[in-house]
Formats: C-alpha cells, sequence, structure tokens
C-alpha cells in the first residue's frame, strides 16, 4: 500500500463534543478528495486526558483535534509543541509521528487571518487600530495573528482586568489593555473589531458594546458561529460595516489540521460553508 493510499484516522477530542462540526467538516474533504481515512469524535473527560493522548500511536490515530476544555492542559502533555502555539499558550491539533511522537499545533491563528482575508482581499493589520473584546483562549489567538500580522496597536477589552492583564503582558507591544467601562471609546479610529467573548452566542445575552464610536468601513468580526448572525453583526451590517461570522474561522482552522494528518491543503468551498450553515 502506497502512502497515499494509507487509511488514516482522526478525530476531536473534548468534554462534551457531541456538538462539533468538525465530523462533517473533515468528512466532506475526505470524500472529496478520495481518501482513505475516517474522523470521529472522541468524548474525553479531563481526568483521562493524559491516558487518552498516550494512546492515539497505539490505536493507529493520525492525530487529532482538540477543543474544549483540553486545549490548554494537552500543551504539557505532547512531546513538541510549535513555537506559535506555544505563543498563543494552547495546541488544538496534535499529529503522531512515525515513531509516536505527539506535536502539538495551532491552527487558530491560520484560520483567524485566512477568514478575514476571504471576506475582505485587501485587509491588512497595518491599517489602522484593532479593537478585541475578551481575554481567553480565543482571543489569545487572535491577538498571536494580528501581531504576526504586523498590527501596530490592538486596544484589548475584557471585565476581568487581571487577565487582560495576563494577555498584554505576555504579548507586549502592540497590546494596550483599555478597561471595560471604556470599551465603547476603545472603537473610535479602528478598523477592526473582534468579539471572542460568548456573548452574543445562544443562550448568553447579547454584547453590550455601542458601535457609534466605530467607523463605518471597519471589519467587524465574531467568532461565535451559533447564531451564524450574533446581535453584534446583525447592528454592524445595519450600519454599513462588512462582517464576518465564525463559521469561516471554523473551516480555515480545519485545514492546516488536515494538511497535517493526510499531506494536502484542502479548499474553503462554498458547498462546504452551506453544508455547515444547514446545520446551524
Amino acid at each position: 500500500m502506497s502512502e497515499a493510499q494509507k487509511f488514516r484516522l482522526t478525530g476531536i477530542m473534548g468534554w462534551p463534543v457531541g456538538h462539533s462540526r468538525s465530523p462533517m467538516l473533515h468528512g466532506y474533504w475526505i470524500d472529496q478528495l478520495g481518501l482513505a481515512g475516517a474522523y470521529v469524535s472522541l468524548p474525553v473527560r479531563p481526568e483521562r486526558l493524559a491516558d487518552a493522548l498516550k494512546g492515539l500511536s497505539a490505536l493507529g490515530f493520525a492525530g487529532c483535534n482538540l477543543t474544549i476544555p483540553h486545549k490548554e492542559p494537552a500543551m504539557r502533555l505532547v512531546d513538541r509543541v510549535d513555537p506559535l502555539a506555544t505563543r498563543v499558550g494552547a495546541i488544538n491539533t496534535i499529529a503522531v509521528g512515525d515513531d509516536g511522537s505527539l506535536s502539538g499545533l495551532n491552527t487558530d491563528v491560520f484560520g483567524f487571518i485566512e477568514c478575514l482575508i476571504e471576506t475582505k482581499p485587501d485587509w491588512r493589520a497595518d491599517t489602522g487600530p484593532a479593537a478585541v473584546i475578551g481575554a481567553g483562549g480565543g482571543a489569545r489567538a487572535v491577538v498571536a495573528a494580528l501581531a504576526e500580522r504586523g498590527a501596530r496597536e490592538i486596544r484589548l477589552v475584557n471585565r476581568t482586568v487581571a487577565r487582560a492583564q495576563k494577555l498584554a503582558a505576555d504579548f507586549g507591544a502592540p497590546v494596550r489593555m483599555i478597561a471595560w467601562e471604556q470599551r465603547h471609546d476603545a472603537l473610535d479610529g479602528a478598523s477592526l473589531l473582534v468579539n471572542t467573548t460568548s456573548q452574543g452566542m445562544v443562550g448568553q445575552p447579547p454584547l453590550d458594546l455601542s458601535l457609534d464610536r466605530l467607523p463605518k468601513s471597519a471589519l467587524v468580526c465574531d467568532i461565535v458561529y451559533i447564531p451564524l448572525e450574533t446581535p453584534l453583526l446583525a447592528a454592524a451590517r445595519s450600519r454599513g460595516n462588512p462582517v464576518v461570522n465564525g463559521i469561516g474561522m471554523l473551516i480555515h482552522q480545519a485545514r492546516p489540521a488536515f494538511q497535517a494528518w493526510f499531506g494536502v491543503l484542502p479548499e474553503a468551498t462554498q458547498e462546504l460553508r452551506r453544508l455547515l450553515e444547514t446545520t446551524i
């Protein structure tokens, strides 16, 4: 059997994991490309994560994705961590080497940038200040992505001061922490607004943020994809801002993970986007 014909078993590990669209996403690419492989859901309790990761090689896995709550603790359990993932402080992809070793990657950075460029091909990180709401794992990936692309000013807004201070200290310039009480002013002159919090998700209250100070040319992104249009995106769209929902980031972050396991970078097609949107 040639390397191209080798069956590759992959999946997503989390707790819970039943809500994930990743099996559909990767399954689509496996079928479209005519590859021998499968992508399965792997519900793993936090206390069993170390055992589950140790078993990947023995069970014949080429690797797996990680979702909540495993992205950060898994960093301490793999053999190697990509430098960018180290900077973000989380891994969402593991590749199993021929020798059984585990390499941790973070593809959220790639996914975030690609979803912006897909919506606005002429987007540049250095055209103006970026306002980022939140300071959790999603925010760390967004800030890392913007810094990598040359952003000169990243205004970080979060309710919990200590968490924002930690993120700002970890990344240094160009991150500037802004108090939650001044969040509306943080949008003044911004060229990009990104919500990385759960505010606006189904079952959560909308993000309490006035867009009055935000230029109408600014790109507005919400990494949430349930619902496809959050109250923030609806408000931005109604005033003429270009908007990006979380489905693009979901698709694009999966592409380099798929490449790590199957050796090919799949395309983010409109057909795939429509397929995923029908499930939301």
